[in-house]
């Protein structure tokens, strides 16, 4: 998502104004409270770590959504902390808000910035596969092996277009914030076979990632799916990191 080139933040951030950019190096968002990846507002200042989504910017700087897929009745407005008293979770991964947020109007709709502008479909351009944002599902999450989460809030879920795979927004992006406190976000670590493997493995602990001699052909397609699915929602979530997203997923042609 294109944004501006520099937003100011004159109550959370005075002293300087945020300079877009991109980096594959992750963040927590000093707005939402959540990880992030790729394009982000940050500081100028070497000595300030002060840093947003460029979602959270956008939101900042028009109180409004730049697009918004799901929900669409809904009259969302942009706040800085949670107007209203209980603790309240978004719509779309199911995770508490801690930070920024939309609201609609009617008070009964929660999203965080960053979930506000995640893409119904995706697909790479070299495959025939589809992944589309779905609020009900059939089939079982790769992480938690549960149909639906725990909880009031269900939120949504990225499924492939078979309806075989899938995977519950919020688990991928606790999957994501796990394999980040563990290093395997850096691109050092990753240089390592054994560490993408564990990678992977974190973020489908049941399924087979690692191809290898004497596999049918049905089941190296299966682990192909897989890390195709795999690249498919993480790129979604990350925000597209490229570097660090191809890195991670050379695996599958090995």
């Amino acid at each position: 998502m294109a944004g501006l080139l520099e937003i100011h933040d004159k109550d959370g951030h005075p002293e300087h104004k945020l300079k877009l950019e991109r980096s594959e190096v992750p963040f927590i968002c000093g707005g939402c409270k959540e990880l992030g990846f790729g394009l982000r507002y940050q500081c100028p200042n070497m000595n300030c770590n002060y840093i947003l989504h460029d979602e959270c910017g956008f939101g900042l700087q028009y109180g409004r959504p730049q697009t918004q897929k799901f929900f669409k009745k809904c009259d969302f407005q942009f706040h800085r902390q949670n107007p209203l008293l209980k603790t309240r979770t978004c719509d779309i991964c199911a995770l508490d808000i801690q930070g920024f947020l939309y609201q609609c109007s009617h008070g009964d709709i929660d999203l965080h910035p960053h979930c506000a502008n995640l893409s119904l479909t995706i697909a790479l351009p070299d495959s025939n596969e589809v992944v589309e944002l779905r609020e009900n599902t059939k089939s079982r999450c790769l992480k938690c092996q549960r149909k639906e989460r725990a909880g009031e809030v269900q939120g949504l879920s990225y499924v492939s277009s078979d309806g075989k795979l899938c995977y519950h927004v919020a688990c991928l992006k606790e999957a994501c914030l796990d394999n980040w406190k563990r290093g395997y976000f850096q691109l050092d670590v990753l240089a390592n076979e054994e560490n993408k493997i564990l990678a992977l493995q974190n973020l489908a602990p049941n399924q087979v990632v690692r191809p290898s001699e004497g596999q049918s052909s049905n089941a190296m397609k299966g682990i192909k799916l897989l890390i195709t699915f795999l690249k498919l929602v993480v790129s979604a979530i990350l925000g597209e990191p490229f570097t660090l997203v191809s890195t991670l997923f050379q695996i599958s042609q090995n």
